[in-house]
């Protein structure tokens, strides 16, 4: 199995905790971010990791030297020269994988005590019916996924009142499709990886890029059960209840 980690972000939410290093190696319950990842990876059975390196991106690279890669297959997406974004850091680490295999996608900054082996081989087994598998959850937020009765993605709403803005896509009705937060988990089937090598731009989302595919593309979801913990730690007060999952 093979996973990517976004591991390039700026941090500036975890301010003053980035100013000299990376989010990812910020430490929580006695790890780095990263390394916390990487073994839950590992755990689950996951051989081939491909992380992407920005801002201080070479703490990260000699960090994993140091530990030998965690006894894995490690590759470093190098974007030190430019930030990708999520969806283009992974458009420029496909030949970093294998392009018969799905990958799994984990945002560092996500705790979270989701089966990844699980949500991995439920991608796999969606076979022809799935291109994408986003895992979603039930939290409070302004942002949601819009997903139709069959499960599909087709669209994004943002409910704040000075935004009021959304994207649909197809004929269905925007109050008749289910609204879901994304959890920054998701796995990519090698039936989308040409369509992402294809995307117009080297800079951009990996919303943007789904919002565009799911038209010709199967975007598909699971819901995180209700008692999976699942929190965002990209802002120093949400690192105790990161500590209390991760921990």
């Amino acid at each position: 199995m093979q996973a990517m980690i976004f591991a390039a972000g700026l941090g500036t939410r975890l301010q003053p905790l980035t100013n000299d290093r990376p989010k990812a190696m910020v430490e929580v319950a006695g790890r780095p971010l990263l390394e916390h990842i990487i073994l839950k990876l590992k755990n689950q059975g996951f051989e081939h990791i491909v992380v992407n390196v920005h801002h201080f991106g070479q703490q990260i690279i000699d960090f994993l030297r140091q530990n030998n890669n965690f006894g894995l297959d490690i590759k470093v997406s190098d974007e030190r020269q430019l930030l990708l974004n999520t969806g283009g850091g992974i458009k420029a680490a496909l030949p970093l994988f294998s392009p018969t295999e799905p990958i799994l996608i984990h945002n560092v900054d996500i705790a979270c005590d989701i089966d990844l082996a699980g949500i991995y081989h439920k991608a796999e087994q969606m076979g022809t019916d799935g291109d994408a598998l986003m895992v979603t959850n039930q939290r409070k937020t302004s942002r949601f996924l819009l997903f139709n009765k069959e499960g599909l993605l087709r669209g994004w709403l943002n409910e704040k009142p000075e935004s009021d803005v959304w994207k649909a896509m197809g004929n269905e009705n925007v109050g008749e499709l289910e609204r879901l937060p994304f959890t920054g988990i998701h796995v990519l089937m090698p039936s989308i990886f040409q369509a992402l090598a294809d995307y117009e731009g080297e800079v951009f989302s990996i919303i943007d890029f789904y919002l565009s595919a799911c038209i010709s593309h199967r975007i598909m979801h699971t819901t995180l059960p209700q008692d999976c913990r699942w929190v965002d730690c990209g802002k120093v007060e949400a690192l105790p209840r990161a500590a209390e999952i991760l921990g």
